[in-house]
């Protein structure tokens, strides 16, 4: 009787003890963040917010291989590497329509603050797989004093090209003096 009440006590400051230096290395050991933010950040999204209106549905944090795939065709080791380096990388902003969710500009923010800066440097990696995939990158520095109307001019800067496509049909038809077929394209109809 004596032997099973010791045997109780140990077992409970043994449990009692694993419990504390359990505590510390906890499986799930998270705790809700003050902000989803930096201050830069919201105020920035705001902005962005304002500038774009109902047009767009804006994204924030996005990773590059959530709104990139990799082309069929490409060879494993390369589609690998490519999938990796995308999954790495993130984009601050996007703006997607609002239709179907497709993703139409890729926002980033570049800091100036600090030793290196925040994107001080342009990721050639993220600009060339943007260019590949037809996806405009801004990049806007950040500075106090933007208005929603700056910032929807530099979108619609970058969107100019993707817009403004050819005409289906040109205006004038023929071959030029070498014989060779000349075609005439309506700028305006563009």
């Amino acid at each position: 009787m004596e032997l099973a009440i010791v045997l109780m006590i140990l077992l409970i400051v043994v449990a009692v003890g694993a419990i504390k230096l359990n505590e510390n290395t906890l499986a799930f050991p998270f705790k809700k963040k003050t902000n989803l933010f930096t201050p830069t950040e919201r105020s920035f999204l705001q902005l962005i917010e304002a500038a774009v209106g109902n047009q767009y549905k804006v994204i924030c944090r996005v990773k590059v291989s959530d709104i990139l795939a990799v082309r069929q065709g490409t060879d494993k080791r390369t589609s690998r590497t490519a999938a990796l380096r995308a999954a790495g990388k993130q984009l601050d902003f996007v703006l997607c329509s609002k239709e179907d969710m497709s993703p139409v500009v890729a926002i980033d923010l570049v800091h100036q603050n600090g030793k290196d800066g925040y994107k001080t440097q342009r990721d050639w990696f993220i600009s060339g797989s943007l260019d590949a995939a037809r996806i405009p990158h801004v990049r806007i520095k950040v500075k106090s004093g933007y208005r929603p109307q700056d910032i929807r001019e530099c979108i619609n800067a970058k969107l100019a090209p993707m817009l403004y496509k050819e005409p289906k049909e040109p205006i004038v038809k023929g071959t030029n003096s070498k014989g060779e077929k000349a075609t005439l394209i309506n700028p305006v109809a563009a």
